[in-house]
């Protein structure tokens, strides 16, 4: 796609990356609760060390001096710094790296996270499915593709368009389809040459109360091999039957199984969505590493299932890129979004990653623990100043030009840090 101005890939980068760093994290606003605290508790701590020090001296001068050491020293530079210095170097590392983090609410969130959801195609495969095999329960091979192809004309489905594919590489013209209509998350249906054909999903085919067992050991042997299978059932007076099946194979992208290592290694555990059965699901999980799936998922249930797993005190991240992956992507703690996909998704989620490398998100997640261990030193270093600081400007070993170069010292830390 072409854009000008404004809506041009890298403005649009630039916008989000400036967007995160502008952003208040949750940790930054309790730190300026505290501040709000802070500083009227200085200004009577140095008000004490004012009297304190004037009425037991009567050294008013040397008084005044200490209490201005006190306010020097405590000024809240160091705490304001910490945690928009961090998030600033952590938003960009992560620019220069393919992962766009859109909030600083999520790069902080991101720390914590228990659990990461894969959608499976398009994220953890290719999304560019293959018809490999294609077995009639009666009759020949060309029919059955004949008659898939003829379901699935017009349609831009990846497996639509693999059918299609394979029926145009072996010369097969499809006849026309009439009163088609889309069953969402089971399959499709129309009328053709006077019957009407169903080509779906196992759920669909128990729908409809149609037999599959005469391919039944077929559709486990491919299952077992990772194979997506769909079904194609006839209906003639009332009478519905099987005609046969298709599989389909989608290539598992590069690092993907990389990237479900990393993760475990890292503590987090996977869980894979997929609408396909549960045996080629099973499969596709066992050959990447991935701890649970959940099969045979609509996508309208996608969100649920989410929302499901973040009820049992789990901190989850939604990895998808599809239009019907945005509403888990939404439901999810954090919504990881694969720039390869649709802008849908990427608009809902809260880091997307440029290069739809499955392995970024292990470093998205790498980059947040890093960035909230940053915050987390700087607030103890900028609160050890204070800490240490205040009580010896009080008793009067600091005067003002030392408090004020502690101070600085202070914000120079955290920066540097």
């Amino acid at each position: 796609t072409r854009a000008i101005g404004a809506e041009s890939t890298l403005a649009r980068i630039i916008r989000l990356v400036e967007n995160a760093q502008a952003g208040k994290a949750p940790i930054q606003r309790v730190v300026d609760k505290v501040s709000a605290v802070f500083v009227p508790i200085v200004l009577v701590l140095a008000l004490a060390t004012l009297l304190a020090w004037g009425l037991t001296t009567g050294n008013w001068t040397s008084a005044v001096l200490y209490a201005v050491a006190v306010m020097v020293i405590a000024c809240p530079c160091a705490l304001g710094l910490a945690t928009p210095t961090a998030i600033m170097a952590g938003t960009g590392v992560a620019a220069r790296h393919g992962v766009l983090i859109k909030d600083a609410e999520a790069l902080e969130i991101a720390h914590s996270i228990t659990t990461v959801v894969f959608d499976k195609t398009g994220t953890l495969t290719e999304g560019r499915p293959r018809l490999l095999a294609a077995e009639p329960v009666h009759g020949d091979r060309a029919e059955l593709l004949r008659l898939a192809a003829a379901l699935q004309q017009g349609s831009q489905h990846p497996l639509a368009r693999a059918v299609m594919e394979k029926a145009a590489a072996e010369g097969i013209s499809p006849p026309a389809a009439n009163e088609a209509k889309a069953l969402p998350g089971r399959g499709v249906q129309a009328v053709v040459e006077g019957r009407t054909l169903y080509l779906g999903s196992s759920r669909l085919m128990q729908e409809l109360g149609v037999d599959t067992s005469a391919l039944a050991a077929r559709e486990q042997a491919l299952a077992r091999e990772g194979r997506s299978i769909s079904w194609l059932a006839t209906e003639t007076g009332g009478a519905r039957s099987l005609a046969g099946l298709l599989a389909f194979g989608d290539a598992v992208k590069a690092g993907a199984r990389e990237a479900i290592a990393a993760l475990h290694a890292q503590g987090v555990k996977t869980v894979m969505l997929s609408g396909d059965n549960r045996g080629s699901a099973e499969a596709a999980a066992r050959a990447l590493g991935i701890d649970e799936v959940r099969a045979e998922v609509l996508p309208a249930d996608k969100a649920q299932t989410v929302a499901r797993l973040r009820g049992k005190n789990k901190v989850i991240a939604m990895v998808g890129d599809g239009i019907n992956d945005a509403p888990a992507l939404a439901a999810a703690d954090v919504g990881i979004a694969m720039a390869t996909g649709t802008d849908v998704a990427m608009h809902t989620a809260g880091i997307t990653l440029m290069r739809g490398d499955p392995r970024l998100v292990a470093d998205a997640i790498s980059i947040s623990r890093r960035t909230y261990r940053k915050i987390l030193q700087n607030l103890f270093w900028a609160f050890f100043y204070n800490v240490v600081g205040i009580p010896l400007a009080a008793f009067g070993f600091l005067n003002p030009i030392i408090a004020g170069a502690a101070m600085a010292f202070s914000s120079v830390s955290v920066v540097t840090n």
